[in-house]
């Protein structure tokens, strides 16, 4: 599985998409991500762990306690994701503009 697809699939989950918006505000830790979500620390750890296979998220062990884990976005694969959409939508607006001329053409 290539990168692009390793968040595709991180992203398909509406809960793990809900934990991505949750930490565009800025780093927070399991317990408070699991409450927002309304999840078990269980159940969310399980999403956490596919958020961070497919690179999306990071976790930092705290500074004062080595037991709390402080979850934060990466932007690396955003990014690559943009990248991508952004070529889509070049394809799109090329094929849209082709198609409009066509028709301006044969009017």
């Amino acid at each position: 599985m290539n990168d692009l697809d390793a968040t595709l699939a991180a992203l398909a989950d509406p809960t793990r998409r809900k934990v991505i918006d949750l930490l565009r505000e800025g780093p927070r830790p399991a317990g408070e991500l699991a409450a927002a979500v309304d999840m078990s620390a269980p159940a969310l750890s399980r999403h956490l762990r596919v958020l961070r296979a497919g690179g999306l998220v990071e976790a930092e062990t705290g500074s004062q306690d080595a037991r709390l884990r402080l979850y934060t976005l990466r932007p690396e694969p955003f990014a690559a994701l943009q990248a991508w959409l952004d070529q889509v939508q070049a394809f799109w607006a090329e094929q849209l503009g082709s198609f409009k001329n066509h028709v301006e053409r044969t009017r």
